[in-house]
């Protein structure tokens, strides 16, 4: 399968662009960049692989591209994206910060044999921690969710975390109300997610990913945690995403479809 990665001179298109030259059955095709643009792909990627780092996507028809892998910002994704639909390349999306409403568009746009796989986090350990917090919340009465990310990081909360939540509160809408009446500093009891559960975003220098669950009853608490110290944690969700991507129609939502 023919690969193009947007965003390949960041920190997870490199990753990624790594990770698909070693795939035998991935050929990397394309890299794109507009902030790399004429530099040689080995250069900025590490990679051997013959070419530049192209400017726009249009390297990606260029070459052959089956598949997109954007690991850019939310607004240059939601370009790519639709230019991924009008072109007929596959896309394979890691890029967070996304709404429901850019999602709705996306199933719009991914019809008739063109189709799109996002995730807000590819690690298997971060999608069986949403999966474990989500069959737990019906059993506790109260909950917290912290997220911790690397100081690049511009959106807050993750996806990840707003994931967490959503599942949460589909198995549970019984969370006992927050008893705090005084905030000496406003925002230290974080912000009220879906169902009412809050949630604390933590960026810090030398932090990758890292995400706790904290749920609570009487006499009890269960903690439920999944750190990702290197980003190759995420690789393997990524070309599995990458692999399947064809054969699942229209828009596919987490990595857990998957699994």
């Amino acid at each position: 399968m023919r690969v193009g990665v947007l965003g390949a001179a960041g920190r997870m298109g490199t990753a990624v662009c790594r990770a698909v030259a070693q795939d035998p059955e991935l050929e990397l095709v394309a890299a794109v960049d507009p902030h790399h643009a004429g530099i040689d792909i080995h250069a900025v990627t590490g990679v051997d692989v013959a070419g530049q780092i192209a400017g726009d996507a249009e390297a990606l028809v260029t070459a052959g591209a089956e598949v997109a892998v954007d690991f850019t910002v939310a607004e240059a994704a939601r370009v790519n994206l639709r230019w991924c639909a009008r072109e007929r390349v596959h896309a394979v999306v890691g890029t967070t910060g996304l709404s429901d409403a850019d999602v709705v568009e996306l199933r719009s746009l991914f019809v008739d044999g063109v189709n799109c796989f996002i995730a807000p986090n590819f690690a298997v350990g971060a999608v069986l921690m949403m999966r474990f917090a989500e069959m737990a919340a019906p059993f506790f009465e109260t909950a917290e969710v912290v997220e911790l990310h690397h100081d690049e990081k511009v959106d807050a909360p993750s996806g990840t975390a707003m994931l967490t939540l959503e599942r949460m509160a589909r198995t549970s809408s019984d969370w006992g109300e927050d008893p705090t009446t005084k905030e000496v500093v406003p925002g230290a009891r974080g912000g009220a997610g879906p169902g009412g559960v809050r949630v604390h975003s933590i960026r810090l220098r030398g932090v990758v990913a890292h995400q706790e669950v904290l749920l609570g009853t009487t006499g009890q608490t269960l903690s439920i945690r999944h750190d990702a110290y290197d980003r190759t944690s995420f690789l393997p969700g990524v070309l599995m995403a990458i692999k399947a991507v064809a054969d699942r129609p229209g828009v596919t939502v987490g990595l857990d479809a998957l699994l």
